[in-house]
């Protein structure tokens, strides 16, 4: 007997509980996704990445893990995001939020003219967007050095730099972030994206340009971080 798309989803044990499954069958059941065509890019203690087969091109899903997600240091980022002020600092409610900003800030980069997946959908702890990559996921800039670092960094720098003019900072970009796709740079993970007028905007901000320049300055390029800043906010 043929499997059902729920019990498809169970066989993948403990990635899936009860509650993502419902959510994964609603989603495919719309159209969203192929339920037989998910595959793991990877598997982590906050979430699990998928890519499968959309409507009209390969999608990725982001399922953010209920249990074991650090619900608290999303909502240290969060509480003050002035679209999420009456947010209750409950598991639950905190972590679709943080679902739901990440969502809100990929529209906000490609404002930006920032190369960024493009989002989809969302519902509760689940993100589907935009595959980058070709067969295969494009590689994370730290497993894929680019053959004209200047130029690729460069890059990088323009997009901070675009994001912080309409009033955003990435606020966790490092090497481990960014894709390195046919020699261009994709931001990803922008759930810690972070307005500028919140408080502590300005620490994340340097936070992001002293990792990118630790990173290059590793692979022969000679930047100070504090004058990379400084252009980035002229």
């Amino acid at each position: 007997m043929a499997k059902t798309a729920k019990e498809k989803f169970k066989t993948y044990g403990n990635v899936f509980d009860n509650f993502a499954v419902r959510n994964l069958f609603e989603l495919s059941s719309k159209g969203f996704f192929e339920e037989d065509s998910l595959s793991p890019i990877s598997i982590g203690k906050e979430a699990n990445v998928f890519s499968a087969k959309g409507k009209d091109g390969p999608v990725v899903l982001k399922i953010y893990r209920l249990e074991t997600a650090d619900f608290n240091r999303m909502y240290s980022y969060i509480r003050n995001d002035p679209r999420f002020l009456n947010l209750k600092n409950q598991r639950r409610k905190v972590i679709f939020a943080w679902v739901q900003r990440e969502y809100r800030n990929l529209f906000r980069a490609r404002e930006a003219k920032i190369r960024v997946p493009t989002p989809f959908v969302f519902m509760k702890n689940i993100l589907i967007m935009e595959f980058i990559g070709k067969n295969q996921p494009a590689l994370k800039l730290k497993d894929h050095i680019p053959k004209n670092k200047k130029k690729f960094y460069l890059k990088i720098k323009k997009y901070i730099r675009n994001f912080y003019k309409i009033g955003f900072v990435h606020g966790d970009l490092s090497e481990f972030n960014i894709l390195n796709f046919d020699e261009e740079p994709v931001f990803i993970d922008l759930s810690h994206s972070t307005m500028i007028r919140q408080a502590n905007s300005m620490e994340l901000l340097e936070r992001d340009v002293k990792n990118i320049c630790r990173f290059f300055n590793k692979h022969n390029l000679k930047l100070d971080y504090k004058k990379e800043l400084k252009e980035i906010l002229s």
